[in-house]
């Protein structure tokens, strides 16, 4: 297959800077729209070759766009040939071949191929192997065989040797790294969509999401590059894709896009850094490469990002991108396979996909963090069992003895420590994961949560608005600050909710609304959230929308119900314990809301200036026990605010 292009490529009297998105003719600028750019620089790549019909529909347009194709090429043609001050008859670089396609006729001249080589695209002729095996529960992935070395391999092996050394060259040249001492550049905003599968093997769908989430986990490293979590752009999974639309809702000013087409034992990954603003091209590259080698993508897309957009790194930012380790190809098709169905909150699923990685290579750390995480969430959403706590907590330990800076598993630990309890534990945790991560929106969020168990309330507020600032989307759909809620600040609460209608935020925009006492509107999105999807919270909401419409009864049967789940299966984090709690207040349930509030504070939800002043427990103030409850909180959340913020 042919290389990418370097960033400079002359012929004739013209020049293309691939990463200024120009065509200059004898050093001035031609105006060349973007289409027929692109087609440029795919003529190029192939630079002699025929580029067939069928190709540059793939590479030119997306496949859910629907355009007249055979006149919008000719119109790209005809446009890039005027450019060129080329003819169709007689063509000095751009020919017609048939009804096949186009092929670049030109003399090439590449500027500054030092630079170019981390592109230089590395292609073995491989027998083709089987399909994957169907995705069901279990796809059963039969390892390969090792290739043996023949002479010709050897020379191959050596030749690639020299690449890689010369992309080290490149790189180290390019990026600077900067001294403790410099000031940080101003932070850019990128958001990396999922790739397209363009390809017409589905049971490889899952690449997109799950690509797309190793780069961000491998960017949320650089500070001066506010990167969007997976959450947020998980929604553009098979989307068509308007940049300007899309970058405005994630509210970035760049964007990663991508597609991908596996055939077989061959991968080919393209994709596009575009400026959302003027959508002028930053930088494009084509890798070409084995299944097996999925590994590298991450690290050759991210030296690629880094050049592209002048990033400073810090030295230890420098240490964190280093190349992965070899993983074993299986376990890491696996690991991709957990990953795509933890972003679809598939976590029984996501489960055995991480169990069968980590059995099959048990030193890939972020195998043991995503499987912790979906531990966690089958325990928390799925009322999956106490079990599912201690397996998520030894399989992030698991994660930070074989890599003790895995940012991911610090927060997932983190995360699960504040859930059960251990408030006091997290939040060092989570300090020291800011200390080299200073602009990761994710662990400012996550302390702000930690902080909000705790009562530091202010704190919570501040911490949750940085990340926002430093990723509008921060948490995607989880994002719900719940802490103006407990300042009582009910209308920024509902103003900061996500706009989306699943069944978690209409919860809590139910439970806000309940606050402001519009209960008509509260009691339809409750029940709207108990109809899509009745989860815990969602369960919660519903015996509240019951208190509204005096169906005393069925609300305390259902919180009844949800209080036994919780206890038999010892899942259910503090903080949904104490709504539990609520509800019960609400309905009149006095001794019922006293034992669950009880539950909850011994549980490590010790809010006390909001329990203090909770309106939904007013009608607990003069119960025996409520003092003796509150003074325990109190004692807590002083001990944690003498200890940690003193």
């Amino acid at each position: 297959m042919p290389s990418t292009l370097p960033p400079l490529v002359r012929f004739a009297n013209f020049e293309v800077d691939v990463r200024a998105g120009e065509l200059r003719r004898d050093g001035n600028k031609v105006r060349l729209q973007e289409q027929p750019f692109l087609l440029l620089t795919v003529l190029l790549e192939s630079a002699g070759e025929v580029v067939t019909r069928e190709e540059l529909r793939e590479r030119l347009w997306a496949p859910d766009t629907f355009v007249d194709f055979d006149h919008r090429l000719a119109v790209a043609v005809s446009k890039l040939r005027d450019a060129l001050r080329d003819s169709a008859e007689k063509p000095k670089f751009v020919a017609t071949v048939g009804r096949r396609g186009y092929r670049f006729v030109g003399q090439l001249e590449c500027i500054d191929s030092l630079f170019a080589a981390p592109n230089v695209q590395i292609v073995e002729t491989l027998p083709p192997s089987s399909q994957p095996a169907d995705q069901g529960d279990i796809p059963e992935l039969t390892p390969r065989e090792p290739a043996r070395l023949g002479t010709g391999r050897l020379i191959f092996v050596a030749s690639a040797a020299f690449v890689i050394l010369l992309s080290v060259i490149a790189l180290w040249k390019f990026v600077h790294i900067r001294s403790g001492k410099e000031q940080p550049l101003p932070t850019r905003s990128l958001a990396i969509l999922p790739l397209q599968n363009h390809g017409q093997d589905s049971n490889s769908d899952f690449l997109g999401l799950s690509l797309a989430d190793v780069l961000i986990t491998k960017l949320a490293y650089v500070s001066s590059l506010s990167i969007r979590p997976s959450a947020a752009v998980e929604k553009y999974r098979g989307a068509a894709i308007d940049l300007q639309k899309v970058a405005t809702d994630l509210k970035v000013d760049t964007l990663l896009t991508g597609s991908f087409i596996r055939d077989g034992d061959n991968l080919r990954i393209t994709y596009q850094l575009v400026d959302a603003k003027t959508e002028k091209i930053l930088g494009q590259g084509v890798i070409d490469l084995k299944y097996d080698n999925l590994l590298t993508v991450q690290d050759r897309v991210t030296n690629q990002l880094i050049s592209e957009l002048q990033l400073s790194l810090s030295p230890s930012e420098a240490e964190r991108l280093k190349p992965e380790k070899p993983v074993n190809p299986l376990a890491y098709e696996y690991f991709l396979q957990g990953l795509d169905f933890h972003g679809q909150h598939k976590f029984p699923l996501a489960i055995k996909m991480l169990e069968k990685s980590t059995s099959i290579d048990p030193n890939y750390a972020p195998a043991w963090a995503y499987l912790g995480a979906s531990y966690n969430s089958d325990a928390a959403f799925e009322l999956g069992g106490r079990e599912q706590y201690r397996r998520a907590e030894a399989a992030y330990e698991r994660a930070l003895a074989l890599r003790p800076n895995l940012l991911d598993a610090q927060m997932f630990l983190a995360n699960l420590l504040v859930d059960t309890g251990k408030v006091e534990q997290a939040v060092p945790l989570l300090r020291d994961a800011l200390k080299t991560n200073r602009n990761n929106a994710a662990a400012h969020w996550e302390l702000g949560y930690a902080y909000r168990f705790a009562g530091m309330l202010e704190e919570s507020v501040a911490e949750c608005k940085r990340a926002r600032e430093l990723a509008p989307l921060v948490k995607g759909n989880g994002s719900v600050l719940n802490t103006y809620l407990y300042l009582g600040r009910y209308r920024e609460f509902l103003e900061s909710l996500p706009v989306d209608d699943s069944s978690f935020t209409l919860f809590y925009r139910g439970f806000g609304e309940f606050h402001e006492k519009e209960f008509d509107q509260a009691s339809k999105d409750f029940d709207r959230a108990y109809e899509l999807d009745p989860t815990l919270y969602a369960g919660i909401g519903k015996a509240l929308s019951d208190s509204i419409h005096q169906r005393k009864g069925e609300g305390l049967e259902l919180l009844s119900d949800l209080e036994r789940q919780i206890k038999e299966r010892g899942v259910g984090d503090p903080e949904a314990t104490y709504k539990i709690a609520e509800a019960y207040a609400v309905l009149g349930d006095k001794i019922a809301a006293m034992r669950v509030l009880r539950t909850s504070v011994e549980s490590g939800f010790f809010s006390y200036p909001y329990i203090a002043n909770d309106p939904l427990l007013k009608g607990l103030h003069k119960q025996p026990q409520f003092d003796a409850i509150l003074s325990a909180a109190r004692q807590r959340h002083e001990a944690f605010k003498s200890s940690l913020f003193s």
